[in-house]
């Protein structure tokens, strides 16, 4: 982009678009600039996605991830990626996208994360508006924020993790970032990250505001299996408030995470594990009937058909349809009581 019509876009052409639809504003950007990168920048394939985001990696765990939210439809399918065993990438600004798999696969054949970034960098002529941050499994670091990024852009590298911001309301986001994540040391991968994220929110985030989140985390090592080496994946698409419906949703991620441990611990018939996790879970969302009605399940199955009614009894009056579920059990072999016993739930 040419200093002219660098200088056009922001004190001429910006003030007209206050108010205007976001669909033509995206028009009229495309009209009035010009210079050398606009051709490579602005394509369907390239799409805006202006925000702050954190790539990091779990010196304990090896975990890595990517957390993110911006002003913009599901964020989440833009900037965050991520790869078992591989590493973490945010490409943000004017996005391109080829980045978040390209740059997994350079990484996948060995490269570093800095080696990675100069890859990806070298033949995109958009470079001055991309911005980028790349972690891989040792924990090297890599960041670009292209000198035509909107202000307020910056970036801060720390020990294993990024922070990286553009069009924010002011300069101090990336550093409200970076204190959030050193602050919370012991804490786990995700909640480091969201803690960034409100940091970032609490100091003015995004000037345009608030409206999509996500969250993308990964294990240290991959076991073949990418279909399920997920360790966490949330998106909030569009919300008034996406951070503070992420870390909802990041309560329940970690409720049913108890409730998947209690389920191993049925399989190997540790009943006393199982009920920990299982109460342990019900107490996080005590009002999920779900975890309650499955609580009660594996207790009858286990023959404290008592323990059991009491909950199932306060299940069923809260909605008669998992009564008429658990009438199904049997014949799949979910419910092992005796027919005296089930027909004593059934009663309730």
């Amino acid at each position: 982009m040419n200093r002219t019509a660098y200088h056009f876009l922001h004190l001429t052409l910006l003030p007209k678009l206050i108010g205007m639809k976001k669909q033509t504003w995206v028009v009229a950007l495309l009209v009035f600039v010009t210079g050398p990168a606009i051709s490579q920048v602005y394509k369907n394939d390239n799409p805006f996605a202006h925000t702050f985001s954190i790539v990091a990696r779990d010196s304990i765990t090896g975990e890595m991830g990517v957390a993110v939210q911006s002003h913009w439809f599901s964020v989440g399918t833009v900037v965050s990626w991520a790869e078992a065993g591989v590493g973490a990438i945010a490409t943000q600004s004017f996005v391109n996208k080829s980045f978040g798999i390209r740059g997994l696969d350079l990484l996948r054949n060995g490269l570093s994360a800095q080696e990675t970034l100069d890859s990806l960098l070298a033949t995109d002529e958009g470079r001055d508006v991309r911005q980028v941050a790349i972690v891989d499994t040792k924990g090297n670091v890599a960041t670009h924020t292209g000198k035509n990024c909107i202000q307020y852009a910056t970036q801060i590298q720390g020990n294993q993790f990024s922070v990286q911001s553009n069009m924010m309301l002011g300069k101090k986001v990336s550093i409200a970032m970076e204190a959030a994540f050193k602050q919370s040391a012991g804490k786990t991968l995700g909640e480091r990250m969201l803690m960034a994220l409100e940091a970032a929110q609490k100091v003015g985030g995004d000037i345009r505001g608030q409206q999509s989140a996500a969250m993308l985390i990964v294990p240290k090592i991959s076991e073949g299996k990418p279909w399920d080496e997920r360790t966490v994946d949330l998106r909030v698409d569009d919300s008034r408030e996406p951070i503070k419906e992420l870390r909802r949703l990041y309560g329940v991620h970690l409720a049913y995470e108890h409730m998947n441990r209690g389920d191993l611990a049925v399989e190997k018939n540790n009943m006393a594990a199982a009920m920990n996790e299982y109460n342990a879970a019900m107490k996080m969302m005590p009002n999920n009937l779900e975890m309650q009605y499955w609580t009660g399940i594996t207790l009858a199955n286990n023959k404290e058909i008592n323990k059991a009614s009491l909950i199932l009894k306060n299940v069923f009056a809260r909605d008669k349809n998992w009564k008429e579920l658990t009438r199904r059990l049997p014949a799949v072999s979910l419910l092992t009581v005796k027919d005296a016993d089930l027909y004593k739930i059934l009663d309730l």
